[in-house]
């Protein structure tokens, strides 16, 4: 997550201050990803000394307010013309999980695969529901369109995240580091979805939902 171009990219749009661009920045990816205060000021003073932003003058209530520079600018114009590179993926920690535990003595690895998907299948609804309230009525604020996009990528997400365990299952099957014959409910071939069709959520739901709103 690169907070030092999402401050960039609000203070493009006026100057601000650090508690303000947490709180805009919160509300904008519908704190999804938090900050606080100290990671804004510390984000700012490596942006000011890199010459990117400026400090302003404080504001009433002493608040030092930061203003972008040309310099600033043209970092940000080159963020967003560079596509995401995926030469070097980020740590997926779940990843790391599975591969650890298909060579851990005494780990049941269906047990991992099953819990993650309980888990996953929740966050879907809870993201799923999030979604329709979004919806209605249809955003018009930017704000709101921003936090709608951002759901909508945690929403393909989670459908990824699903189809993907399915797939791991089943290649450990048949790769016979899982016995076939032991189909746990909702794992492929228990009158389950084939690996890499995307699963309907049917259980009802309690995972944290970003935004700090409830999914009932």
């Amino acid at each position: 997550m690169s907070i030092r171009h999402g401050l960039l990219a609000l203070l493009e749009e006026g100057p601000r201050y650090g508690s303000q661009l947490r709180s805009d920045f919160e509300s904008r990816t519908g704190a999804t990803w938090p900050l606080n205060v100290g990671q804004v000021y510390t984000t700012l003073n490596r942006l000011e000394r890199d010459g990117m932003v400026v400090q302003e003058s404080a504001d009433e209530a002493g608040h030092p307010v930061y203003t972008i520079t040309d310099r600033g600018r043209e970092e940000l114009a080159s963020w967003f013309r560079t596509p995401v590179g995926r030469t070097n993926p980020p740590r997926d920690e779940l990843a790391i999980k599975l591969a650890m535990a298909v060579g851990a003595p005494g780990v049941d690895i269906r047990e991992v695969i099953q819990a993650q998907r309980h888990h996953t299948l929740q966050a879907m609804q809870d993201y799923t529901r999030l979604k329709a309230q979004a919806l209605e009525p249809p955003p018009e604020a930017r704000e709101e369109v921003a936090w709608l996009l951002v759901l909508e990528q945690l929403i393909f997400q989670t459908e990824a995240e699903a189809r993907w365990l399915d797939n791991c299952e089943a290649r450990l099957v048949r790769l016979s580091l899982l016995p076939a014959a032991d189909k746990a409910p909702g794992a492929p071939g228990a009158g389950e979805p084939a690996p890499g069709t995307p699963r309907a959520a049917t259980t009802s739901t309690s995972a944290t939902a970003p935004r700090g709103t409830s999914a009932s």
